[in-house]
């Protein structure tokens, strides 16, 4: 299955995100209320700045305490990202997210952003392969 599938399958909930200058505090009320693990951070609502996620956060509570929650995201986004393609398949994005250690992605088409994708998603797409395949094989060897 290829990203624009798995996009298409997804509850259409749009993509979350803030901006630079909004204070960390902020965004973690947004995880907590949209039940999510990552915000997408962009000045103007439509180029991709950068991307800051729960792991991102601890790590620095962790460093230095809750006082990074009164700071600007911009402090603690990941701003060199990776992304993918829509025409990327879900192997593609799992090799990817497990190389990079990261859990989400940004589903880039000609410079926009389109979507951002999930482990969870690409797992669950490429479960749905495997079940597809082995109802194929199943079918084959029993001559149906």
């Amino acid at each position: 299955m290829i990203v624009s599938q798995i996009l298409k399958s997804k509850e259409n909930v749009g993509v979350i995100s803030v901006k630079p200058t909004d204070m960390v505090s902020e965004a973690v009320k947004l995880l907590s209320q949209k039940r999510i693990g990552t915000v997408v951070v962009s000045a103007d609502g439509k180029a991709l700045d950068g991307i800051l996620s729960e792991r991102d956060i601890v790590r620095e509570m962790g460093k230095r305490g809750t006082a990074v929650l009164d700071e600007p995201v911009s402090t603690m986004m990941t701003a060199k990202l990776i992304t993918c393609s829509p025409s990327d398949t879900a192997l593609d994005v799992l090799e990817m997210m497990t190389n990079g250690r990261f859990r989400h992605l940004p589903v880039m088409d000609g410079g926009k952003m389109v979507g951002l994708i999930s482990i969870g998603d690409a797992v669950k797409s490429r479960l749905a392969e495997l079940s597809m395949e082995k109802d194929a094989l199943e079918g084959m060897i029993m001559g149906h």
